[in-house]
């Protein structure tokens, strides 16, 4: 294996929440009187954190969001997930592989902590991932693509940031990696090729990651 520690970035990649969590957000702007569409949600917010929907919409509109808006959307995604939320096909193969192969690993997210642990419930994943494993944006002061976030869950792995690889699905997330100084592993399952522009390796299917990891 050619790098030290991998990181995952986790909605999307590990668990295939996107497609959920963008048609509830897109339908909750819009209830709230900003017209959102599903695609407009992918564009915008897809590998943000939450405060970057407040900040897009506070920009575009000079309003504020309500108070209790990321309670509302959480308690939303969180019962959709119970009903719908699966791991990403493949993932758990290449998380055997690099435990099999004493490969580190961990998951850098802009999902809050109860996200990711609610996610990885439902999904089964959460025997892969304890709490020295699990990062998210609420560590850091900011959120992708800002490098923050890779940097601080590298450094709390005690890996130096040029032997690790970041598997990322967002266009934010590709720019944070590599501001990182990072390998960046593009997933194009939701996202175009064209669109993770500056991805080490782009990739297409997760079983092809393991692979990919050795070259």
């Amino acid at each position: 294996m050619r790098y030290d520690l991998v990181i995952f970035d986790n909605d999307g990649v590990l668990v295939d929440s996107e497609p959920i969590s963008n048609r509830l957000l897109a339908g909750y702007l819009t209830e709230l009187g900003h017209p959102t569409s599903y695609e407009d949600s992918l564009r915008d917010y897809m590998g943000g954190a939450m405060h970057r929907v407040h900040d897009l919409v506070w920009e575009r509109t000079g309003q504020r969001l309500p108070e209790d808006f990321d309670d509302v959307f959480h308690g939303r995604v969180f019962a959709a997930f119970e009903r719908e939320l699966e791991p990403v096909p493949g993932a758990v193969g290449v998380l055997e592989k690099l435990a099999a192969d004493g490969v580190a690993y961990c998951v850098a997210s802009s999902g809050s902590h109860e996200r990711i642990r609610v996610g990885h419930r439902k999904a089964g994943l959460d025997r892969w991932f304890d709490d020295e494993r699990i990062f998210s944006s609420q560590d850091v002061g900011r959120g992708k693509p800002a490098p923050d976030l890779f940097l601080h869950a590298a450094a709390r792995m005690g890996v130096a940031p040029e032997r690790c690889a970041v598997v990322e699905d967002s266009p934010l997330g590709v720019q944070a990696a590599v501001a990182a100084g990072m390998d960046v592993y593009g997933f194009t399952a939701m996202t175009s090729a064209g669109k993770l522009a500056g991805a080490t390796r782009l990739f297409g299917h997760m079983g092809e990651l393991a692979d990919l990891l050795v070259r």
